[in-house]
């Protein structure tokens, strides 16, 4: 059993995946996950997903989640087995963060906040090129 969402009713398979899935919406997107967040969790922006589990859990109502496993798709689908698809080199990312509208570097920032957060420390891996300015994943 899973988690509707109390907003849009998609189905997630946990409280903590809820939670994410409310969070993110919210951030991303403003919208009604953000209005239903303020009102039901006041402060919910500085919670993170363990936190806000219990709470959204206790206004979701449960709903059936199916969970899909690798063993359970047709086996004509597109896996990479006999082949791979190019990455960039350094472990560059497809984009530039300078290449992003101010609302989109803004979710960028707090995205690697939550991801310091959770990480229990500062959680750079230096990715975003700060302190790797040739990106070849060396500092």
């Amino acid at each position: 059993m899973g988690y509707a969402c109390p907003v849009c009713e998609t189905p997630q398979r946990d409280a903590e995946h809820l939670a994410n899935h409310l969070a993110f919406t919210a951030m991303l997107h403003g919208d009604a996950h953000e209005r239903w967040l303020d009102e039901t969790v006041p402060g919910w922006a500085s919670e993170g997903a363990a936190e806000l589990a219990p709470i959204v859990a206790d206004h979701a109502e449960e709903t059936p989640y199916d969970e899909v496993f690798e063993e359970s798709l047709p086996a004509d689908r597109h896996d990479h087995a006999d082949h791979a698809h190019d990455t960039p080199a350094g472990g560059a990312t497809a984009f530039e963060a300078d290449d992003l509208d101010a609302e989109a570097q803004q979710t960028l920032a707090a995205a690697k906040e939550m991801t310091r957060a959770m990480l229990g420390g500062d959680g750079d891996t230096g990715r975003d090129g700060a302190d790797d300015p040739d990106g070849d994943g060396k500092a």
